[in-house]
């Protein structure tokens, strides 16, 4: 066995990052930037994890490999992207929200206005149809749900404005039915979203591609700062002794690990769990299917529109292909053929232009059984800290514990929160002070250095 522990600062030692999705790569930024050594290991042949681009033969495109919407809220994702450069690989709208309802064919376009008081819900032309002012107040309840309590035990999940509003905005969110959801959670996605006001809620989509956006720039801005990224490099094993990783196994290759180093497991919670390393996570999971089709937008059709009453959750229109993600739903019993089928004579719909319904353009299904942790109270109560038992072995991932669903958002906090802790925990064994974070996104702060 090859003994690779690459050379660490005299003050930090080496950090080991496991997975370079979002959370691995905000981590390992984060760390970078504080002078610490970073090694990140990858299993996969590409970084990204489940929010990445690539190449599909089928569809002679470079797609995502899932859809992504961000919201001009999303303080810490957008901090990360100004941090690596790649911002410019977004579209921002204003904060509206066009839908259309696939079993009338009635369309309306929501919008709030800018500041936190909502006027919007008082205009008729700025709310959803059929609906009166006061039927909004309803929501107030979710926000003041008790811990551990479901959506449907304190709002009514019926309803022209639960259907129609708070139902795909909340399955957007939370990727599950929203009546069996956590209602913390969902009332912390509305408290960042429509209660912070519409300078919240300007959709934004990574037109030029999520890799383009958020991993080929953290990768260059890891690579010119010394880290070294090492991918199709598996972790195997994980060697404790006492309460400290001692060495990690890839293949025939180990890395030992010296008193100063750590290990940032960034990792899906199902992974995290194989390894005997006595973790509690979420282990209930949920589907998402995302189905692309190789035909150009209309011109006008917005950049996302939200679909209710049919199995289409959300459509995107990207300048090459169009895009629809289906979540909350078993898709199981539908094969690749009826899934796209089934989704083409939805868009077509939409579209109009003369798009028939009974003939899909070239297709793509992407199915992820495990996409996400499921945002039930149980799956709540399992999501860990970034600080284990171990002393230095620590957490990232969306699954942990943000305050939030799994998100690209939670995603770069889970990272932020991560290289934190192990600021803190090299402080406290070396000397050094961390200084606290300025806020989301703008990394841990430079750690002071002793000399002696």
């Amino acid at each position: 066995m090859t003994n690779r522990n690459p050379g660490r600062l005299a003050s930090g030692g080496t950090v080991h990052v496991v997975g370079a999705g979002l959370a691995g790569l905000a981590a390992a930024v984060d760390l970078v930037d504080v002078g610490c050594r970073v090694v990140v290991h990858e299993a996969a042949h590409q970084a990204g994890g489940r929010c990445r681009s690539y190449h599909d033969a089928r569809l002679g495109l470079t797609i995502d490999n899932g859809n992504h919407l961000l919201l001009s809220g999303n303080r810490a994702a957008l901090a990360f992207l100004d941090r690596v450069g790649g911002r410019s690989a977004l579209t921002e709208t204003e904060p509206a929200f066009p839908f259309v309802d696939l079993a009338t064919g009635e369309r309306w376009t929501l919008r709030p206005n800018r500041g936190r008081l909502p006027w919007w819900i008082l205009d008729p032309r700025r709310r959803v149809p059929d609906t009166r002012a006061v039927d909004h107040v309803a929501i107030l309840r979710l926000l003041r749900a008790p811990p551990g309590a479901t959506v449907a035990s304190v709002l009514n999940c019926e309803g022209s404005l639960y259907e129609r509003l708070w139902k795909p905005v909340l399955l957007a969110a939370l990727k599950i039915e929203p009546a069996r959801a956590n209602a913390g959670l969902a009332a912390e996605v509305l408290r960042r979203t429509f209660g912070a006001g519409g300078d919240a809620c300007r959709p934004i989509v990574a037109t030029a591609g999520l890799s383009a956006a958020f991993v080929d720039p953290a990768l260059a801005y890891l690579r010119a700062r010394g880290a070294e990224i090492r991918l199709g490099h598996r972790l195997q094993r994980a060697v404790v002794d006492g309460r400290r990783i001692a060495a990690l196994t890839f293949g025939a290759e180990a890395a030992l690990l010296g008193p100063n180093d750590a290990l940032v497991l960034a990792v899906p919670p199902w992974v995290a769990a194989g390894l005997p390393l006595g973790l509690a996570v979420p282990m209930e999971s949920v589907g998402i299917a995302n189905v692309h089709f190789r035909a150009r937008p209309p011109p006008g059709l917005p950049l996302v529109t939200g679909l209710v009453n049919g199995l289409s959750d959300w459509l995107f229109a990207y300048s090459d292909h169009l895009s629809v993600t289906v979540s909350g739903t078993d898709l199981a019993w539908l094969e690749r053929p009826a899934l796209a089928s089934r989704i083409w004579r939805e868009v077509a719909g939409v579209i109009g232009h003369g798009a028939d319904p009974a003939e899909p353009p070239r297709w793509q299904v992407v199915r992820e059984r495990r996409a996400t942790f499921a945002a039930t109270p149980w799956s709540q109560g399992r999501r860990p800290g970034p600080r284990t038992g171990l002393a230095n072995l620590f957490l990232a991932g969306d699954w942990t514990e943000t305050g939030l669903p799994a998100c690209i958002e939670g995603a770069i906090l889970s990272g932020t929160s991560a290289a934190r802790a192990v600021a803190e925990a090299t402080a406290a064994m070396t000397g050094p002070r961390a200084d606290r974070v300025a806020g989301p996104g703008s990394g841990i702060a430079r750690m002071s250095r002793s000399t002696g």
